[in-house]
């Protein structure tokens, strides 16, 4: 017999047999992960049951040593909690040993052999008709159907087989099916049960006896009922069961009055005439009262007054945000189209940038902007669909999913719905949000879209639904295909300083009750904290700064009743203290081996240092600092370059077969990827190689190919302005990317040299500094 090791199911209070087919409930994590372990494999685990139903945690020593392997059929999330499993039970097991990884139970096992099984034995002949009679007379007696326990065993002649369907079939406790279930003999086995079912029916017998004489003593239970019925009937004849008729009659009331599609309404009406046949004191009688309650709360004709005044719209957003100019005109275009048309579907938009750019923000001041309601749901970490969809009623406590909670909150059927962090939703085995979100989205779809708990589908089309991502790369392609995506970029300094002078200090100062005449704030020292305090892409640090001076303003007029303060760019460092950011990359000195380069991240442009080093070795490539999988690639697509190039520039080759070179990328422990750093990577091998000084202060970017092509990359807009932001006067671009440059703000393109690149040599003029 050979060993295996396999995921572990300990369960309570059942135990299985083979050649059945067995439903079981799962819900402790450890079962769980044994569960998606054996899905994600051969779908085997092996079953056993626990000895004391109350060990929460089970061991090797809490678990029966004979268990059963079970072959995996289904699995479907039937709460919140747990998951229903459906399996075929193949063999009978001994497990020799249970191990617990922290994280999920696996075992080693043997097969534990069927002995003695031989049908022409008429010993077994005697056994298997005894057996079936038994069984029939178990049917029988505990009334379970005795046609359907015939087709169960009808031409099963195997005594082991017929042995394990009985025993699985019969209503007795665990322990005692344990006990049949230890032996592997098949005659003693079946004797063992004859045994069980036998005195099962002396039982079943003398309860039949016991009962048809005690019909009249009726549990408290049933008194109550009984009781609880005779009142309710007493109460109707006396005319005092008003209050339930009145609910009834004001909620056909307000169905009659919304005038709904006649399925709708049907569903409806069928509800509230099953809800009026419930005793009040019901479990149904809540849940269907919870029910209608929230299909009546829900806006299906009420509508917010959508303003089409494109002028007010217009100056609405701009007081509110400063630039934002693709959003504003996207959201004006709307407007006029719905003042040509009188009717239009919901735009659904999903905004793209950097975090604190005003993503989130601008979402509110286009629902002022158009008069309508603002809702909010974020969606950063949601794993569930029923979050978006909603429990069905078969659940105990089922709510309908959030998108309708919302629109039920807004209290009109077109708000503005803002869905927060769309690229940061997840998925596991109760399902894929991201899945449910796309009936939500789609114009076509969201017309009749459908709760899970409504069970009846409610018009989204007039909601005007608002996503908003950091990056576009980790949401799924078909949910992206139905949004019109709109970048929202980074802030350049002069942005920032109007955001500062007419939003941020303004709403700071008013937040910490400063007059104006008591607090100035010079445009020197604006600049300073964004230079030297707050490099960011958004405002959100900024904002902080400026909170941070107006605390420390405020506690100055408490404590020195000083009339007032001005904060200019000499005192700055007194409030804020010392420069967070003072080495501008401008002041870098030339280096062997080290270049500047550009990347764009889920956070903004960023601008990053390429250090190579050369050593004795063997001719190895070693990349470090976290690398993913392209730019490894796109580093050993630098060094074959220039490799090829080698003779050229008269780089010796032992240089590539007596050195070890290494490249990294310093701040280790942020991860980095993308094809974008292959002409930075090979400007600073060609450096380390010749032993030629690199210039730190020209950035450069670009895809890299192995005959030294540069090809075009993406976000150039954003690694520009981190350029900008850090100092750097001098990009070197891919031509591929020259019409992209008019994306980049005027101010900051009169004050940069872009120089466009066709190879890696175009790069290595500017970049390599020949010192002969």
């Amino acid at each position: 017999m050979e060993e295996n090791r396999i995921p572990f199911i300990a369960l309570r209070g059942q135990t299985f047999f083979p050649d059945t087919i067995v439903g079981f409930d799962i819900g402790r994590d450890k079962s769980l992960a044994a569960i998606d372990a054996a899905m994600n494999s051969d779908k085997y685990v092996v079953v056993a049951t626990q000895k004391d139903t109350s060990v929460n945690d089970p061991g090797d020593n809490d678990v029966y040593h004979t268990g059963v392997l079970v072959k995996l059929k289904q699995v479907v999330k039937r709460h919140e909690e747990y998951v229903r499993v459906l399996g075929d039970v193949e063999r009978r097991v001994r497990i020799n040993s249970v191990y617990d990884s922290g994280l999920m139970l696996s075992c080693d096992y043997d097969i534990a052999p069927d002995t003695d099984n031989d049908p022409s034995d008429l010993n077994l002949v005697a056994l298997v008709r005894s057996l079936k009679h038994l069984y029939f007379k178990y049917v029988e007696n505990s009334n379970s159907g005795e046609g359907a326990a015939r087709a169960l065993i009808e031409g099963v002649d195997d005594p082991a087989n017929l042995c394990n369907i009985i025993a699985g079939e019969i209503d007795v406790n665990f322990d005692i099916k344990q006990t049949i279930l230890e032996i592997d003999s098949v005659p003693l086995r079946m004797e063992n049960l004859i045994g069980v079912i036998s005195r099962e029916n002396q039982i079943l017998a003398l309860s039949k006896r016991i009962n048809s004489r005690v019909v009249k003593n009726m549990n408290r239970g049933q008194k109550e009922y009984y009781l609880r019925e005779q009142l309710q009937v007493i109460k109707e004849e006396l005319g005092e069961d008003d209050h339930q008729d009145d609910e009834i009659s004001i909620w056909k009331e307000k169905l009659a009055a919304l005038n709904l599609e006649e399925k709708t309404d049907a569903k409806i009406r069928k509800e509230i005439d099953r809800f009026s046949k419930m005793s009040p004191i019901s479990p149904d009688a809540n849940v269907s009262r919870t029910y209608i309650e929230t299909v009546l709360e829900l806006p299906w004709n009420t509508s917010s007054k959508t303003n089409i005044n494109i002028k007010k719209a217009e100056k609405i957003l701009d007081e509110d945000h400063y630039g934002l100019e693709k959003v504003k005109e996207r959201i004006l275009e709307s407007i006029a189209v719905m003042q040509l048309t009188k009717a239009i579907k919901g735009p659904i938009i999903c905004l793209v940038g950097p975090p604190g750019v005003g993503k989130t923000s601008i979402a509110r001041s286009i629902a002022r902007s158009m008069n309508r309601e603002f809702v909010r749901m974020s969606l950063g970490g949601v794993r569930d669909e029923a979050e978006i969809r909603g429990h069905r009623r078969t659940y105990v406590g089922s709510i309908p999913g959030r998108v309708i909670n919302a629109i039920i909150e807004a209290g009109t059927n077109n708000p503005l719905f803002l869905l927060d962090e769309v690229d940061k939703l997840g998925n596991d085995f109760r399902g894929d949000p991201a899945s449910a979100l796309l009936e939500v989205l789609d114009p076509e779809q969201n017309r009749d879209f459908t709760d899970h708990y409504l069970e009846i589908p409610f018009d989204l089309s007039k909601v005007m639904f608002i996503t908003t991502a950091n990056t576009t790369s980790t949401i799924p392609a078909p949910l992206l295909d139905r949004m019109e995506v709109i970048e929202v970029s980074s802030y350049i300094e002069e942005e920032k300083v109007k955001i500062a002078q007419n939003y941020l200090i303004p709403k700071q100062m008013k937040a910490h009750a400063i007059k104006k005449t008591q607090l100035t704030i010079t445009e020197s020292a604006v600049r300073d904290i964004i230079n030297y305090y707050t490099r960011e892409a958004g405002v959100r640090n900024l904002d902080r700064e400026v909170a941070n001076l107006c605390r420390k303003v405020a506690k100055k007029i408490v404590t020195e009743k000083k009339g007032k303060y001005q904060i200019t760019s000499r005192n700055l460092d007194k409030y804020l203290g010392k420069k967070i950011y003072v080495d501008d990359i401008q002041d870098l000195e030339p280096e062997v081996g080290t270049t500047t380069g550009m990347a764009w991240t889920a956070v903004g442009g960023v601008t990053l240092e390429i250090e190579t080093v050369k050593m004795p070795g063997s001719g190895k490539l070693i990349l470090t600092g976290q690398m993913g999988d392209v730019m490894k690639e796109s580093a050993q697509t630098a060094m074959g370059y220039i490799r090829s190039i080698a003779e050229k520039y008269e780089i010796p080759e032992e240089s590539f077969k007596d050195y070890d070179i290494q490249i990294h990328i310093p701040e280790g422990a942020t991860p980095k990827d993308g094809p974008s750093a292959g002409v930075t990577m090979s400007c600073a091998l060609f450096s380390v190689l010749t032993g030629k000084k690199a210039n730190r202060n020209i950035a450069m970017t670009g895809e890299v190919t192995l005959r030294g092509k540069v090809l075009k990359i993406g976000g150039l807009k954003e690694k520009a302005l981190a350029a900008y932001r850090h100092g750097i006067t001098k990009i070197l671009i891919p031509r591929e990317n020259e019409p992209d440059l008019e994306e980049i703000p005027a101010s900051v393109r009169k004050k940069m040299e872009f120089i466009c690149l066709d190879t890696v040599e175009d790069a290595l003029k500017e970049i390599i500094i020949d010192e002969n």
